[in-house]
């Protein structure tokens, strides 16, 4: 398991080396520590996986930072740390892209340590996603799954080849049996579109009359009746 790597800014030096310890004791853990937004910003380049990022500075505002991190590290998770409980302000850096919003307090360096913990835990997943995704998209690879030599084959293998690049609706048919589902879950897993889900649905154990709403939805219509009279 490779170390996560986090970016403490914090221009109270004192309250940063607590910080630092703290997180530091856990061996999985790489810490760096800046006190100003000038230093932080000439090393983001080294990715960090989180930042805790002071709400205070001497040279930027905490929500002028989180906003310049957004802009080229949108994915990235911003702990914001003040010394004032100011609820307005906390919603507002939220809705800007913080991570969370604490305050500071005698507890704040356990609660970053459990929120580092579940953004930890959210990479790991992240990471096991990705790879079955990687493993999905390698079994139904097309030149492993379209199988075959024959002019009928090529002809569908070169379709499909086509439909990888665009993005239309497609209509498969053929008799059952014949790998239908098969071709689809190849086009669609070596496609633009392969982490999206791919849902397949039996419509023949759909009743007619709710096939359009199990494709499209349902929603409840009203009846408006009008009594007209002379």
């Amino acid at each position: 398991m490779e170390k996560l790597k986090i970016f403490i800014l914090e221009d109270d030096p004192f309250y940063g080396k607590i910080i630092e310890y703290h997180l530091s004791l856990n061996p999985d853990l790489e810490i760096k520590l800046f006190q100003t937004a000038t230093a932080f910003f000439r090393d983001l380049h080294e990715n960090p996986d989180i930042v805790t990022l002071d709400y205070t500075l001497p040279d930027m505002s905490g929500e002028a930072v989180l906003k310049k991190i957004k802009k080229t590290h949108p994915h990235l998770p911003v702990i914001v740390i003040s010394a004032q409980e100011n609820l307005k302000t906390a919603i507002q850096l939220l809705k800007d892209g913080a991570y969370d919003y604490l305050t500071k307090d005698e507890d704040t360096k356990d609660r970053i340590w459990n929120i580092i913990r579940n953004i930890r835990e959210n990479v790991d997943l992240r990471e096991t996603i990705t790879n079955l995704q990687v493993q999905i998209s390698q079994k139904f690879n097309l030149s492993t799954t379209v199988i075959g030599n024959s002019p009928v084959m090529k002809k569908v293998y070169e379709l499909a080849q086509r439909a990888i690049s665009s993005n239309i609706t497609l209509s498969i048919t053929g008799e059952t049996g014949t790998g239908k589902e098969v071709v689809a879950k190849a086009i669609h897993y070596n496609s633009k579109i392969k982490n999206k889900p791919f849902v397949s649905v039996n419509i023949a154990a759909i009743p007619n009359e709710l096939i359009e709403s199990e494709l499209f939805g349902h929603e409840k219509a009203h009846s408006l009746v009008l009594l007209l009279g002379e």
